[in-house]
């Protein structure tokens, strides 16, 4: 950044009320410093979540700046004396604020101050991690100025720190895991034809997106009552927009040019998101399930991705394929 136009601690900070459309237009590499960090408030993924479940919500879109260079955004929705972060959990992993780390106590200070001044009296950050700005720059900000704080352990994801190879990470592995792995890839070899590919541009996403809830729907029933045409409807709008970005990694596992398996994966700054997974459940003793996240990370391995996000939940397999738990957090704010 330009010290000549770089902003000073001194320098007052003023409010503006931004649109979607506006928010989209500061999504800029390295934008004024701003760090965009949290995948699920990416202006691709807030329109994206609106479109599909805001027809009830009022946008509360605040971005602070300091000597006319944004120095944070805060993308909230507002009900009465209430705000909370754009967003829901079903959809949207954790969520943080849009934030230059520099400028960090004078954002969330105006911030503070403009929520009290607007009468709000409670925020809800919904599931934050422990290295997000909301946590690490928020909170402390908030407790100095006299906000009641209410967080606690409330969901557990599980990230893997990618190693240099795939027999790295195989050896990363417990003994028993790495056998397994072995032997259900041999099983899956023996059974036909085996291909895995990937779907990453925007003109076969659509057709593609279309296969993976066929999948993800016959999977399990309760997965099947959960894509509704409302959430059928975001899926797809939200893969083929970050198709369009260079984000979507939508792997398939095929037995005989049969899809039979895929992961709906995100790369973000050199992570990958295992957003979520479906499979033929006729083929559920081949392991499909499991072998499509194995090959996922095989691939990755292969890209210049670090580090693996299995993203919430506590389900036995991620621990078992090297992940490492991290402690998410509910955490509320009022506002006196």
């Amino acid at each position: 950044m330009d010290n000549a136009t770089a902003p000073s601690i001194k320098d007052p900070t003023t409010v503006a009320f931004e649109t979607l459309d506006s928010v989209f237009a500061h999504w800029q590499p390295d934008a004024a410093g701003l760090a965009w960090d949290c995948i699920f408030v990416l202006p691709i993924w807030v329109k994206a979540w609106w479109s599909s479940f805001g027809q009830d919500e009022d946008l509360y879109l605040i971005s602070v700046r300091q000597a006319q260079r944004i120095i944070g955004i805060a993308p909230l929705l507002r009900k009465n004396q209430s705000a909370r972060l754009i967003g829901d959990h079903n959809v949207c992993d954790n969520l943080d604020f849009i934030v230059a780390p520099a400028q960090s106590a004078e954002f969330y200070s105006t911030l503070i101050d403009q929520l009290r001044q607007d009468g709000i009296t409670r925020l809800d950050l919904g599931l934050i991690r422990p290295d997000s700005s909301a946590y690490t720059g928020l909170l402390p900000e908030a407790d100095k100025m006299d906000c009641r704080i209410r967080c606690e352990p409330a969901a557990i994801s599980y990230e893997l720190e990618l190693p240099g190879s795939w027999r790295a990470y195989l050896d990363s592995l417990s003994g028993k895991e790495r056998h397994e792995i072995r032997r259900k890839i041999r099983r899956l070899d023996s059974a036909g034809r085996v291909n895995y590919r990937t779907v990453d541009d925007p003109a076969p996403a659509p057709e593609a997106m279309e296969t993976f809830l066929q999948l993800f729907k016959m999977n399990r029933p309760d997965k099947a009552a959960f894509m509704s045409n409302q959430m059928d409807a975001f899926f797809m709008d939200l893969a083929v927009n970050l198709a369009a970005h260079g984000l979507l990694k939508l792997h398939f596992l095929e037995l005989d040019n049969k899809p039979i398996a895929a992961a709906l994966c995100f790369d973000y700054q050199s992570t990958r998101y295992l957003y979520n997974n479906g499979y033929d459940s006729g083929y559920s003793a081949l392991s499909v399930g499991l072998l499509s996240k194995v090959f996922s990370i095989k691939e990755a391995l292969a890209s210049e991705i670090k580090t693996y996000d299995f993203l919430n939940g506590s389900e036995p397999y991620k621990g078992r394929l090297g992940g490492r738990p991290v402690t998410l957090y509910q955490c509320r704010l009022e506002l006196p």
